[in-house]
């Protein structure tokens, strides 16, 4: 997949504005308005990642400014509680922070933000040493691809790997990033093969697949016939000359 991007690399920000354990709240909330983001990772010895700070880590110090939770809130709600009495990064970050290698596919990296409900990861290289941040926007990027671009690298490494020889040209189109393949090839089995195929290369959007099998040959494949009614007929008779019931012929 030539020119497509593979991994979290590919499409990470690698200007990261970071945190470390001892800055201040007041900190925190400065150096989010000045970068305008939402979350900050934060590290230890300048590098390596040990906890995330997110808005939501500072909310509760404005949500119970005004008086003390009644005493399911405090059960409910005990970790907020504690990071409305938290001044430092150390304190508000949640740790240990969910992060994503550097290497790993984009397929990965929004399964890993869908299963943690987060907005964006830390990308992380050896030894959890922080090297850029991704974003959902980051890994729709993808969605941008060129259909041209997408039709080439279907017939490239789809159709001309799963069929050599067709019984006749595929045919591959591609709108708005949805797929559509049309033709004629010899084993049928593959058509959901080549649809998964398809539906992986990056930017596609969705697959429709029409592929038929190859043209009925009459000639070497005729229809079957009924065949005939059996007529019913007599045994010959004793002498093996007749055609009647026994006991036809002649008296003596």
């Amino acid at each position: 997949m030539h020119g497509t991007p593979h991994t979290v690399s590919d499409v990470m920000t690698r200007t990261v504005v970071a945190l470390g354990r001892r800055a201040t709240f007041k900190e925190i909330v400065k150096t989010m308005q000045d970068w305008k983001v939402s979350a900050m990772p934060v590290v230890e010895g300048g590098t390596r990642v040990v906890g995330i700070v997110s808005e939501a880590d500072l909310l509760p110090k404005e949500e119970f400014r005004d008086g003390d939770p009644d005493r399911y809130t405090q059960l409910r709600r005990l970790s907020d509680l504690v990071k409305a009495g938290a001044v430092t990064a150390e304190e508000l970050m949640t740790a240990p922070a969910v992060t994503v290698p550097a290497h790993a596919s984009l397929a990965q990296a929004a399964r890993t933000m869908a299963l943690h409900k987060v907005k964006r990861l830390p990308v992380v290289g050896e030894d959890d040493v922080l090297v850029g941040i991704v974003s959902r926007s980051d890994l729709l990027t993808v969605f941008l691809r060129d259909d041209e671009d997408i039709a080439e690298e279907v017939r490239r490494e789809v159709v001309a790997e799963l069929f050599p020889a067709p019984a006749g040209p595929v045919r591959v189109e591609v709108r708005d990033g949805v797929v559509r393949l049309t033709g004629r090839i010899a084993d049928t089995a593959l058509v959901p093969v080549a649809a998964r195929l398809a539906r992986a290369v990056e930017g596609v959007v969705d697959v429709e697949c029409a592929l038929l099998g190859p043209p009925r040959r009459p000639a070497l494949e005729p229809d079957l016939t009924e065949l005939p009614d059996r007529e019913t007929t007599a045994p010959p008779g004793p002498s093996g000359s007749g055609t009647g019931p026994v006991g036809s012929g002649a008296h003596p």
